[in-house]
């Protein structure tokens, strides 16, 4: 960015005129009035040839040519390694207008690429940084590559912006490093880095995908990430680790955990180390964050807080039972509406569900695949990144496990009504199970969830007690209640003085109307009968034998539902 105030430094000031009136910028050269880049020839030449390796050179803001850079990397070219070898490098605000070449390169003493700007390819492959390396402020408006570098001393990325990829694939961080409003736009590459000694590491802001894959954490650090995609496949963190994250999709399979990680989806734009907030615009939504993936990861060690869950995969993961869910974590839903099953509608129980049940019952019900990146559809079921190949896709067994486990994560965090859902899931694909259920318990499960849905629905529960009492006040008016009260026969004495006759009393057998089975008379005895036999009382009513056994059929049945309904309701308010 042009701008006409003076540097702090003596400069060149070439080409200045009423439109600039500052010129160039570049840092004189010792003994002379211009910058290297400005300099006669030979006076270039007899500056360049008095340079050595491991030299201290200064170029503040001086414009390079790539060839200029080149015939100045190497006048300080180490005879026997044939790298450039600097002592204290100094270019804040240069400009690199091709690409610029500094792989290999050895910095004993500080780099300072502060405010540089590099136009073309900037290459620093496996440099090494003894020092200090500063590149706050750096511009790189191509790749930036800095793989297999090496920085011994604090590294400072504050405020650079990459516009293409940045790459630091196998570098190594000695040191703290700071990449405090750093801005990528395009994704951004750290894969196999170690960061050994860095206690923050952003906020940073990348358009594209931050991977962190196969990287090294040595030591407490916190991240700061906005980004659309954060991949820490493989990961391995030795200490204690929060990842704080807007916008982003995070995959955490396979990381290695040896210490508590916290991932927590930050509520507001992050603040840089500068008190501005990091630009978040070209990211839309409301900065949620989404889980894609925990697998093969040991969760003993794992905290999500306020984090979606719709589509984690949880398959092959360790003590998921000790996974710490905090705050809002929300799941995938079964589909809305009503579908068809055969020639019968059936409308899909409200439940939170795993990811993996989505996976297996799109599979089974033979949903075509849906391309990458498209929203799922909230009438059917998701497809997983294997749909629809049986052999990759999780079966009932394996899904049930994890709503096994998962629902003691829930538990633990207190949350009641979601551990209900994930005991409804166990059960689900334990009734769908052909292999690792008996016949006998899958159709025990097949009346459990018929009934009551597995204990936790009272409205199924309540129906059926209303279906089972509407039936026993059928049956009792039709069959159960005799034709009229039974009679006594009473007994009697003989008059004073002739003694006493005693009679066995007895009741006459009730039989069933012949008529005017449903009266309103009847119904009240009926109703009277069934009422009592939901809460385990006898109602006193002479009943016939056919009446006896609906009254003790019901007595069974009745409260046995009532109870189902009562429990389902205790699971949706228990905290």
């Amino acid at each position: 960015m042009t701008t006409h105030s003076s540097p702090a430094w003596p400069h060149c000031a070439h080409g200045a005129g009423p439109a600039d009136p500052v010129g160039c910028r570049g840092i004189h050269v010792p003994g002379h009035t211009a910058c290297v880049a400005h300099l006669p020839d030979t006076d270039r030449d007899t500056y360049l040839a008095g340079l050595t390796p491991g030299a201290d050179i200064d170029h503040r803001g001086t414009p390079f040519t790539e060839g200029l850079l080149n015939q100045l990397l190497n006048a300080v070219r180490d005879p026997n390694t044939a790298d450039p070898h600097l002592g204290d490098a100094r270019f804040e605000e240069a400009q690199f207008s091709r690409d610029s070449n500094f792989a290999g390169a050895q910095f004993f003493g500080d780099a300072l690429f502060d405010g540089a700007r590099f136009s073309g390819v900037a290459r620093f492959v496996g440099a090494q940084f003894l020092g200090i390396a500063r590149f706050i402020g750096a511009q790189f408006s191509q790749a930036a590559r800095f793989d297999e570098a090496q920085f011994s001393d604090a590294a400072w990325f504050v405020g650079a912006r990459f516009s293409g990829a940045a790459l630091f694939g196998g570098a190594q961080f000695s040191s703290n490093v700071r990449f405090s409003g750093a801005y990528f736009s395009r994704n951004a590459r750290f894969d196999g880095v170690q960061f050994l000694m860095a206690w923050e590491w952003g906020p940073v802001m990348c358009e594209g995908r931050v991977v962190l894959s196969g990287a090294v954490f040595g030591a407490p650090v916190t991240l700061e990430i906005a980004a659309k995609e954060v991949v820490c496949t493989r990961t391995r963190w030795q200490s204690t680790a929060t990842v704080r994250v807007r916008h982003a999709s995070v995959d955490l399979g396979h990381a290695v955990l040896e210490a508590p990680l916290a991932v927590t989806a930050h509520p507001t734009p992050f603040t840089t180390s500068g008190g501005t907030l990091l630009d978040e615009t070209v990211l839309s939504g409301s900065g949620a964050v989404r889980v894609v993936s925990v697998q093969g990861v040991d969760a003993a060690h794992l905290v999500l807080t306020d984090t979606d869950l719709s589509d984690c995969l949880f398959s092959g993961g360790f003590h998921l039972d000790q996974l710490r869910l905090e705050g809002r974590a929300t799941l995938a839903s079964t589909p809305t509406g009503w579908h068809r099953k055969g020639i019968a509608p059936v409308r899909w129980t409200r439940r939170r569900t795993l990811a993996e049940e989505h996976h297996w019952r799109a599979q089974t019900a033979g949903q075509p695949p849906v391309s990458a990146g498209t929203p799922p559809e909230p009438r059917r079921w998701r497809t997983g990144p294997h749909h629809p190949d049986p052999a990759r896709t999780p079966d009932p067994d394996d899904v049930a496990a994890l709503y096994r486990q998962l629902r003691k994560a829930f538990e633990d965090a207190k949350n009641e009504p979601g551990a209900a859902d994930f005991y409804y899931g166990e059960c689900e694909m334990r009734r769908h199970d052909r292999t690792g259920t008996p016949t006998a318990e899958r159709r025990l499960l097949w009346a459990y969830w018929l009934l009551s849905g597995y204990g936790l629905r009272a409205g199924r529960a309540l129906g059926w007690l209303a279906a089972a009492m509407l039936a026993t006040i059928v049956l009792l008016m039709a069959f159960g209640l005799p034709a009229a009260s039974p009679k006594q026969e009473v007994t009697g004495t003989v008059p004073p003085g002739g003694g006493t006759v005693t009679f066995v009393i007895d009741k006459q057998d009730p039989k069933n109307p012949t008529r005017d089975s449903f009266s309103s008379k009847r119904f009240d005895k009926a109703l009277s009968v069934t009422l009592n036999s939901v809460v385990f009382r006898s109602s006193g009513q002479d009943l016939t034998t056919t009446g006896t056994y609906i009254e003790m059929t019901s007595r069974i049945l009745e409260p046995a539902l009532l109870a189902l309904a009562v429990l389902a309701i205790r699971g949706r308010i228990k905290r």
